[in-house]
């Protein structure tokens, strides 16, 4: 930003997040399992033997993932999948579940668990924000609302009331010139 001219604090990153929230840690679980049931099978092997970058259709679905040989694919993408499996004891089929469901960050667990990840993610400077993604409407935004939201509060981290009308003026953004119409 700066080789730009432009200050730090101009750049804001925010990030999706696939937002889960449960009065349980179990309960979230739950029912982030339940979301990635309803997975085709055929468009979770597709997305699966893409993240792995090997061709995953003829492994039985039920059970463990096999060893994946080496290849070009993201090794990052791909290392993580296997860590998933491996962790969490899926079956070939879960984990095609979970990778043809949304597979970027997510965060899964009570009000209080996903406030602390937010709160992580803010005060190391990973993120200046969320773009917030529910899992079902309007009762995921309603579980995010009612219970998220006001932890957060507690904690000064969210606002209570908006500070201008515009996206810009919330995020303390100047408005740039226009290059057009100097002067307006």
């Amino acid at each position: 930003m700066e080789e730009l001219g432009r200050e730090r604090d101009h750049l804001k990153i925010l990030p999706g997040a696939f937002v889960v929230v449960g009065e349980t840690r179990e309960q979230a679980l739950e029912k982030r399992a339940l979301l990635d049931t309803f997975v085709h099978y055929d468009s979770g092997i597709a997305s699966l033997s893409i993240a792995l970058g090997h061709d995953v259709s003829s492994f039985d679905p039920d059970s463990p993932l096999p060893e994946i040989p080496e290849t070009n694919a993201s090794r990052s993408s791909r290392e993580r999948v296997i860590e998933i499996a491996r962790t969490e004891g899926l079956t070939v089929r879960e984990l095609a579940q979970r990778v043809g469901g949304y597979s970027g960050l997510q965060m899964v667990g009570t009000a209080v668990e996903i406030a602390d990840e937010m709160e992580q993610w803010l005060v190391e400077e990973g993120s200046d924000g969320f773009n917030v993604m529910f899992p079902y409407l309007p009762e995921g935004l309603d579980e995010f609302v009612g219970k998220v939201v006001p932890e957060l509060q507690r904690r000064g981290i969210f606002r209570r009331a908006y500070t201008g009308a515009t996206l810009r003026d919330h995020f303390g953004l100047p408005r740039p010139g226009n290059r057009f119409f100097e002067g307006r």
